[in-house]
């Protein structure tokens, strides 16, 4: 498993409550959204159904705490929102992920990277011997992350998607305790460790000092 601790998220399981925030998302991320009543059976009736939110951190280390609650305060939030979410089934030694988004306003930071460890590692602690995913073929910034993670293009679904008609890829990893994946794995993990907290370092910065500038009316 990664180590998640000191990073400037959080990865929890999706809980019902989070579900008005997730639908958020979901509406802005794709032409035929889930709906409500969809992720609520995911979460209550499907019991190989695994889904995660990630979350910024509430209080980071290297921030002063008195200023953080200041920050958040001042936008009125009392827990920090949800700014990705995942999903995947184990279905017989199989993760078959079937879902993965990140707000618009937090895209290209390396969330949705981070469900993507996350789901991968969880798949492999249940005992799941390959991941597979379809992905749409125009969606390359998908595919470059699956492929990046060792995905593979194993097969095509012909007008998969009924918004458009688009075809899918099929996408599916070499067995997931495999010398070879796992070599590969590890090193991902930490070059996304040290990533996120280098970007989040900067940006907390610039957050902190405009939130400072507000708070005490400079």
């Amino acid at each position: 498993m990664m180590d998640y601790t000191g990073l400037p998220y959080v990865v929890e399981y999706m809980r019902l409550a989070d579900i008005k925030e997730v639908m958020e998302i979901e509406r802005v991320s794709f032409p035929t959204p889930w709906s409500a009543r969809a992720y609520r059976h995911e979460l209550t009736e499907n019991d190989r159904s695994h889904y995660f939110v990630v979350r910024q951190r509430p209080a980071q280390e290297s921030q002063p705490r008195l200023l953080n609650r200041v920050c958040r305060s001042l936008r009125g939030e009392t827990k920090p929102p949800i700014l990705g979410y995942g999903g995947f089934w184990v279905v017989a030694g199989e993760a078959h992920i079937s879902t993965i988004a990140v707000h618009p306003n937090w895209r290209r930071r390396g969330i949705g990277e981070l469900l993507l460890v996350a789901m991968l590692d969880r798949a492999i602690e249940l005992g799941a011997e390959i991941a597979t995913l379809e992905v749409r073929v125009s969606n390359i910034v998908a595919q470059n992350l699956y492929r990046k993670y060792g995905f593979e293009q194993v097969g095509l679904r012909r007008r998969y998607y009924s918004d458009r008609g688009e075809d899918a890829l099929i996408m599916t990893t070499e067995r997931l305790t495999s010398i070879t994946f796992q070599s590969r794995f590890q090193r991902l993990k930490q070059a996304l460790r040290e990533k996120l907290n280098a970007r989040a370092a900067k940006s907390a910065m610039q957050e902190l000092g405009a939130c400072a500038a507000k708070a005490w009316g400079a």
